[in-house]
């Protein structure tokens, strides 16, 4: 089962006095690019977290953000009482030099002052990193899940499209008996005007003439392009991350298509092959997007 490059996931898990959410998205890249947000408190659990996204997500443009949300019965903020106390005093005694007014104006002053607010620091707590690193590991798992929805529908995509591809060599290998036939016609009335006018050499003539045939010739080119779009469905079928391979068979298929038309040189077959080149270029498009 193929799997997009494209994802999203969304958790919230209950740590007690606070909520941790955890958010991934996942876009196509050509390489693991990764973007990582993590709370000051737990950067040192960065490179686990790396480790398991690389592992598990494997390819693409991924951003994963995490952070808390208090439930209001966390405090790790205080006011330094003793030193706003000290700060008073000192205005104090200053007060009746400079006429300064009560505390009622002095105190929105003071809470200005360096060291008023106290940030209690926190450690770096085992069991919530815990309850946390799974929390991410349940949203990765979401983001699995979306890719392997999105890759149900490239593959039936890519299916259609396969098929619509190998109906069109159907189409061409109908037209290419009355191409041939008509290329002979022409080619008939040709020689019997130059023979009523010139003497030729037969047996160069006829040399030549084989030679011309086998170039317009397109009967390898969609035995091959067959060949390829059946390798490129056992490929579909069969392995865990295709996506790069898929990218070169397209690019095979396109080769053998482009082939056809300019040795096709007939304006039903060519009708044709811009149909299957618009067919290619989606599957080109889609195959951008798969692990």
């Amino acid at each position: 089962m193929i799997r997009s490059m494209t994802g999203f996931g969304k958790v919230a898990a209950d740590l007690g006095n606070r909520t941790v959410n955890v958010e991934i998205k996942c876009l196509n890249s050509k390489q693991a690019d990764l973007y990582l947000k993590l709370p000051a408190l737990y950067r040192e659990g960065e490179n686990q977290v790396r480790n398991e996204v690389n592992r598990t997500l494997q390819r693409g443009k991924i951003e994963v953000s995490v952070w808390f949300e208090s439930s209001g019965n966390e405090r790790n903020v205080s006011l330094n009482q003793a030193i706003i106390l000290d700060y008073l005093e000192q205005l104090k005694h200053l007060e009746p030099a400079l006429q300064m007014p009560g505390n009622d104006i002095l105190l929105p002053l003071v809470m200005r002052l360096p060291d008023v607010i106290k940030v209690d620091k926190q450690d770096f707590d085992e069991d919530e990193w815990t309850k946390l690193f799974g929390t991410i590991q349940q949203c990765i798992g979401q983001v699995e899940e979306f890719r392997l929805q999105e890759g149900r529908s490239i593959e039936d995509d890519f299916k259609t499209r396969i098929q619509k591809i190998l109906e069109s060599v159907t189409r061409i290998r109908a037209i290419e008996k009355n191409r041939i036939d008509r290329l002979r016609e022409r080619m008939s009335a040709a020689l019997k005007d130059i023979n009523e006018r010139i003497k030729v050499d037969q047996n160069r003539l006829e040399q030549e003439l084989i030679y011309y045939i086998e170039k317009l010739d397109i009967n390898e080119e969609m035995v091959r392009l067959g060949n390829h779009c059946d390798y490129f469905i056992e490929t579909l079928n069969t392995e865990e991350a295709p996506g790069r391979k898929l990218g070169f068979i397209s690019q095979e298929i396109g080769r053998e298509i482009n082939t056809i038309g300019s040795k096709a040189n007939d304006s039903d077959i060519q009708r044709i092959v811009v149909e299957m080149k618009d067919e290619l270029e989606k599957l080109k498009e889609q195959s951008m997007n798969v692990l």
